[in-house]
């Protein structure tokens, strides 16, 4: 029996396929784009050590990525490369929260904090899941992701308490985002079916009050105020704009430039 083969037998009801391969556009799409998007800081970071860090942040990112594109392309019996990079902007399935364009450094900082943490409460519902092949692959991930979240939560620190122009730079961002943080919870048409197959632990209107629960002591200590509810509710993933499109078409430019190769 094929991989391929193998992963189709382990998921053989239809709408769990289907959930499943909604969960799993999401959780890759996440992680290709903000891997992209830390990808750009390298070379013009800060600092040299910022340098090396972001690029290995990015690096994580889309090995994580490449793994659950190899997933779904598995329960689809499609091409995880075709799946990355042939689609359309306004098919991607990432959200609200990495839309925005590069910004500065404290853009980034704040990006990656609020990512981060929501990933980190949004993995820990799939680590022991149904699914053995994402249990297993989100038991890795976990273990790298701790470090972004160590990474991200440190320069928050640092951002908040210099003052000055350091922290206004760091609240304009905070500003900026913070409408769009909780698209990391946005709900998917097929959570219900997830739940029920015990591949998602909990609905992500809880997820995002466990997250909230978990940040409230930082942000108040650093005087950051809590993220309000998403404006975008459930079409947190599906509006995607210029800045996402000027990112897709770097990302996608080389395979573009010869339609049908083998890379």
């Amino acid at each position: 029996m094929t991989t391929t083969q193998a992963t189709h037998a382990a998921v053989a009801d239809r709408l769990t396929r289907e959930a499943l391969s909604e969960l799993l556009l999401a959780l890759a799409d996440d992680e290709f784009v903000i891997g992209f998007a830390d990808s750009e800081w390298t070379g013009i970071a800060p600092l040299l050590e910022e340098d090396v860090a972001m690029s290995s942040l990015a690096q994580d990112e889309l090995g994580h990525a490449a793994a659950l594109y190899g997933l779904l392309g598995g329960l689809l019996d499609r091409d995880p490369d075709a799946i990355a990079y042939d689609r359309e902007p306004a098919e991607y399935r990432h959200c609200r929260l990495l839309d925005h364009g590069r910004g500065d450094w404290a853009m980034a900082i704040a990006r990656r904090y609020l990512y981060d943490t929501a990933d980190a409460v949004r993995l820990e519902a799939l680590v022991g899941g149904s699914w053995a092949p994402l249990a297993e692959l989100v038991g890795k991930i976990v273990r790298e992701e701790r470090y972004h979240v160590m990474h991200a939560g440190a320069w928050l620190e640092r951002l908040a308490a210099a003052g000055g122009e350091s922290r206004d730079r760091l609240l304009a961002a905070w500003v900026t985002l913070g409408p769009d943080a909780a698209t990391v919870f946005s709900p998917l048409a097929g959570e219900a079916v997830l739940r029920g197959a015990g591949i998602l632990a909990a609905p992500h209107a809880e997820l995002e009050e466990r997250w909230r629960t978990a940040i409230g002591p930082t942000l108040t200590r650093l005087g950051l105020p809590m993220p309000p509810p998403a404006s975008w509710s459930a079409r947190g993933r599906l509006d995607h704009g210029a800045a996402f499109r000027s990112l897709w078409d770097g990302f996608t430019s080389v395979r573009r430039s010869d339609i049908g190769a083998t890379w």
